[in-house]
């Protein structure tokens, strides 16, 4: 019976794990083990610290355990070997959820990734010269790389097993963590103060410990919940969209993700990459107001139709300006900043995104009036209207994207086609030369 090779996911976290209990074994054998009453207190801290974490709606976890890493840091720092920190570290392979479902490959991950990080931050912080740290001053002076050392540890070995998991872009998910971790610097700088009221104090200080964890906890489930109601806020939006025109609201779902993808192209960071986000999903919110048979009509609007469909753009920026967190994302729903002029350069450019992602989803999808073109079709109108309808560097984001995911869109790769009451023609308003897009073209013209 021929054995199955193991996948990388799973090479990756026994191999992981594998250094991790290397590196103890090597400071084990050369040096004398840490003292044993700070370990169990601070390795049991982490571990409360780790049970009382907060899930992020990307399946990440954040905790007060990085707290305790840097006050154990602190508090081993005159040992001789870092052994100590890191023992505290690992103590996160013992999550009982873990456990109890035997989830190994996550006990692994768990056990090297903590420890490694943990390394990382008492390496730096023990690489300078113990006088120094005796301070609270150069305590925390030196806490500050040492904190950055064990977050980009821990960063990059999570964007990677992330990566390998859900198979995305590594760079894609280290930028979507990475203001996450932005978070916890407060909680590493209480960590060293806390490290040195104990190596003063003794255990007596422990009960403070616990008010920190419980803080933080307070404090990532509350951000959460604030960002859990803005969801909620535009996905009863969405379902609205939905039960007037089940197309319209699958065009804004496929209208943010083709965003979010020349988003992550230009480096945007998290938080613009979610308004981004909202501003795709929002950009039609307004043909809520427009009658379903204007929406679906086979043939050419009459002008007067025309206008009509274009007041929702107005009925748009009301709606977004009167819910405060989606007020900023009210230009990408205007049409004042969605069709590009050379030397707009100066203007924000996540309109043009969404004006750029919209017409690539209305070009590679079947419409009442026309059916999907082919992914090339759309890739080169882009490209040939870039600099007089959309921004050149907007498209080139989204076809880079596209292409670097190997993704495949339009004619003969539609994952859904909407049924329409006439069937739509092969070709007709919208097609190769897309007076649909052009705005100008589209007045005279009076079509969509």
């Amino acid at each position: 019976m021929r054995l199955q090779r193991p996948d990388r996911l799973t090479v990756f976290c026994v191999g992981l794990a594998m250094v991790g209990l290397s590196v103890v074994l090597f400071f084990a054998l050369a040096d004398p083990l840490p003292a044993m009453v700070p370990l169990v207190v601070f390795a049991s801290l982490h571990l409360f610290a780790e049970h009382h974490e907060v899930v992020l709606p990307t399946g990440q976890s954040l905790s007060a355990g990085f707290m305790l890493v840097m006050a154990s840091v602190v508090v081993f720092a005159h040992e001789s070997s870092p052994l100590g920190p890191v023992l505290v570290g690992m103590s996160t392979a013992l999550y009982l959820p873990h456990l109890r479902s035997f989830e190994w490959r996550k006990i692994g991950f768990n056990l090297g990734d903590s420890g490694l990080a943990a390394l990382a931050a008492a390496l730096v912080y023990h690489s300078v010269p113990h006088q120094f740290t005796e301070s609270p001053g150069g305590a925390l002076l030196v806490a500050v790389p040492a904190a950055l050392a064990c977050a980009t540890v821990n960063l990059v070995l999570l964007s990677m097993v992330i990566a390998m998991a859900y198979d995305r872009p590594l760079r894609g998910v280290f930028r979507e963590y990475l203001d996450s971790y932005v978070q916890i610097v407060p909680f590493a700088l209480l960590g060293v103060f806390l490290g040195l009221l104990y190596r003063d104090v003794g255990a007596a200080v422990v009960p403070l410990f616990v008010v920190p964890i419980l803080i933080a906890r307070q404090t990532f489930g509350a951000s959460l919940d604030l960002r859990g109601a803005h969801e909620a806020t535009v996905r009863t939006l969405i379902r609205a969209l939905e039960a007037k025109d089940a197309y319209t609201a699958g065009h804004a779902e496929r209208v943010a993700r083709y965003a979010q993808y020349a988003g992550e192209e230009l480096r945007f960071p998290p938080r613009r990459l979610e308004r981004l986000r909202f501003a795709a999903l929002m950009h039609d919110v307004g043909k809520l107001v427009v009658p379903n048979h204007l929406l679906n009509k086979p043939g050419r609007l009459t002008p007067e139709e025309f206008e009509r469909v274009r007041s929702h753009e107005a009925v748009a920026v009301e709606i977004l300006g009167r819910i405060d967190f989606l007020r900023p994302v009210t230009p990408s729903a205007s049409g004042r900043f969605s069709r590009y002029e050379p030397g707009d350069d100066t203007n924000p450019v996540e309109p043009y995104i969404v004006s750029v992602a919209d017409a690539y989803d209305a070009m590679t999808s079947t419409r009442a009036y026309r059916k999907a073109l082919s992914q090339d079709v759309a890739f080169a109108e882009l490209r040939d209207k870039a600099g007089t309808q959309f921004h050149p560097q907007c498209v080139e984001a989204l076809i880079a994207a596209v292409e670097r995911r190997g993704e495949h869109h339009g004619a003969g790769w539609e994952a859904e086609v909407h049924e329409f009451e006439v069937a739509p023609p092969e070709a007709g308003t919208g097609s190769a030369g897309l007076g649909d897009l052009d705005l100008d073209a589209g007045r005279k013209a009076a079509s969509r």
